[in-house]
């Protein structure tokens, strides 16, 4: 379209635009996070799927002496193991992604048409394998903690007290807090009124609050339901007895730990099929090795009205 400037015609920008070039970007997905959990675990290579934790039965009922002057009889004992040892076996998060070789074909620049639906693709299995490591019935991170590792908030608010009280759980070499990231900031709030705020560490290039020297690792998983969620406390590793993924190596098509691209082939009506599927678990090792913290209230403010809906 032309335009009229001190009276002369011009060609317009709206004009213009269509004969210029455009700078495009890859497709951005907003449902895609850091995924801290994964980084932060260790992962174990599974055979056959399966993967066994083997425990001693009755640890306290393993007999020592302390050395004594006198000739007293040492107490005879053995290390007995439990007879039916939990076994985890590794879930597949997999899909199938169809495309057209006419827009492969076609509409493939800037930017490759297949490798850009295979990149997004994969993201959303790592995120769902995430939510599963948290939220999984049978293997999940919530569904696997101890009775006796379960506690309740004082007041509601996730306070400094109730943190401390979470690492006498797992006092053994804890490794990080996990929980939403409301609750990461409804802790905050509480520190700064006690006068306290919680300092920062470094991790993945990225800063994160710490309390007690303990990082607060944000996930978008932890469920929130009516104002309220959860902080878990994991100790990690195999040599820690703590928590560790699995997953299965070495298989066709690996892109990376547990994950395979496979084609498929190309039907009748020209669909190229690839089959993206992603091999994990996650096995808590010792009960002591996680807990958490219930009835965590995220909307509680001090300065201002409850806006918390």
């Amino acid at each position: 379209m032309s335009e009229k400037k001190a009276g002369h015609l011009a060609l317009g920008d709206d004009a213009a635009r269509q004969l210029a070039n455009a700078t495009k970007t890859v497709p951005q997905l907003s449902t895609i996070s850091p995924r801290w959990l994964t980084h932060c675990l260790q992962w174990l290579p599974v055979e056959a799927g399966i993967y066994r934790v083997n425990k001693v039965k009755n640890p306290n009922d393993v007999l020592v002496a302390c050395s004594q002057k006198d000739e007293a009889q040492l107490p005879q004992t053995f290390v007995d193991y439990e007879s039916k040892p939990r076994e985890y076996f590794l879930n597949s998060v997999a899909t199938i992604l169809d495309i057209n070789t006419r827009i492969s074909d076609l509409y493939s620049s800037p930017h490759d048409q297949i490798k850009e639906q295979l990149r997004l693709t994969i993201e959303t299995i790592k995120e769902r394998q995430e939510s599963e490591l948290i939220n999984n019935v049978d293997y999940g991170l919530l569904a696997n903690v101890h009775d006796d590792q379960r506690i309740s908030t004082l007041t509601g608010a996730p306070t400094p007290d109730d943190l401390d009280e979470l690492l006498t759980k797992v006092w053994k070499e804890p490794g990080f807090f996990l929980t939403h990231p409301l609750a990461i900031a409804a802790f905050g709030r509480e520190c700064t009124r006690r006068g306290v705020p919680p300092p920062t560490v470094s991790l993945f290039g990225s800063q994160f609050l710490t309390w007690r020297g303990i990082p607060l690792i944000p996930s978008d998983k932890v469920p929130v339901e009516d104002g309220k969620t959860k902080v878990l406390l994991l100790r990690v590793g195999e040599k820690r007895q703590g928590v560790v993924g699995l997953f299965q190596p070495g298989l066709a098509g690996e892109q990376s730990p547990g994950l395979s691209v496979r084609f498929m082939g190309i039907n009748r009506s020209a669909i190229t099929s690839y089959l993206i599927s992603l091999y994990c678990s996650l096995a808590v090792l010792t009960d002591d090795a996680l807990a958490v913290l219930e009835d965590v209230e995220i909307g509680k403010y001090h300065d201002y009205t409850n806006t918390y809906k």
